[in-house]
């Protein structure tokens, strides 16, 4: 009986926990489209505060749960649908297109991430001081442009996302700290890119961090990865532990 009791107890500390943890979903001006807010109603503290930036499939549960997670301990964070469509897939064949499409338009892709920062600099919740970046995939690209853009950023992290660039980046140009994870064996980031972008923030001197994971490819932080890559004949696979140790990193990136 008594131990019925703690556990009881435990999950109901664990409902309410979660049940401060507020989700909010907005329009972004300018017919931009639209992003997904959450933040935790016990938090009383001005605190750093997370854009987050979907894969190629869209803003799906994945990244959505990304960002509740960082909610959950604390931080304010918004996912943005950086394809504006509200559209997400699980068919890389469509997820192409929306990718394309996106990238086909950089402007309003900058605008979106504009309006994001925008939006978490008038929460209460949040310290203007402390505005954070990450993205995954499709996402990591995006996220790491946002920093060679010279954007006002703490820091930016980028996860199993694409590190080439057709302009390098100038000395001085960017002002965040950068976590990169990539997976060593991930023919979408070839050694050949990672070498490059390596260069290419040493030569500007650029305040960076990268973890490599030997065997890993593509998608390594997402569980549903696996399935995906089995039934399409992709790279794609999750690793539990990159997806552990690149969280840390990120964790200890947010508490400097």
């Amino acid at each position: 009986m008594r131990l019925f009791a703690m556990l009881l107890t435990l999950a109901l500390s664990s409902s309410v926990l979660h049940a401060a943890v507020v989700e909010e979903k907005l329009t972004l001006p300018n017919g931009l489209g639209t992003a997904v807010l959450y933040h935790d109603s016990a938090v009383t503290k001005a605190a750093p505060a997370v854009v987050v930036v979907h894969e190629w499939w869209g803003l799906n549960d994945y990244a959505r749960e990304r960002a509740k997670q960082l909610a959950e301990l604390g931080y304010t964070a918004i996912a943005v649908d950086m394809y504006g469509t509200g559209k997400s897939t699980t068919h890389p064949k469509d997820a192409t297109a929306f990718m394309n499409a996106a990238l086909a338009e950089p402007e309003k892709m900058n605008a979106r991430f504009d309006a994001a920062l925008g939006i978490l600099r008038k929460q209460s919740s949040v310290d203007g001081d402390k505005l954070f970046a990450i993205g995954y995939c499709f996402g990591g690209a995006v996220v790491l442009n946002q920093a060679r853009r010279g954007l006002d950023l703490a820091g930016v992290a980028s996860f199993h996302g694409s590190l080439g660039t057709e302009t390098q980046v100038e000395p001085g140009t960017i002002k965040a700290k950068l976590l990169v994870a990539t997976g060593g064996a991930d023919p979408m980031v070839p050694a050949k890119q990672v070498a490059g972008f390596v260069e290419e923030m040493t030569n500007a001197g650029v305040d960076f961090e990268l973890l490599s994971f030997p065997n890993v490819v593509h998608s390594f932080t997402n569980p549903g990865s696996t399935a995906l890559g089995k039934k399409y004949d992709m790279p794609l696979a999750y690793d539990a532990n990159a997806d552990k140790v690149s969280w840390a990193a990120l964790m200890n990136m947010l508490a400097k």
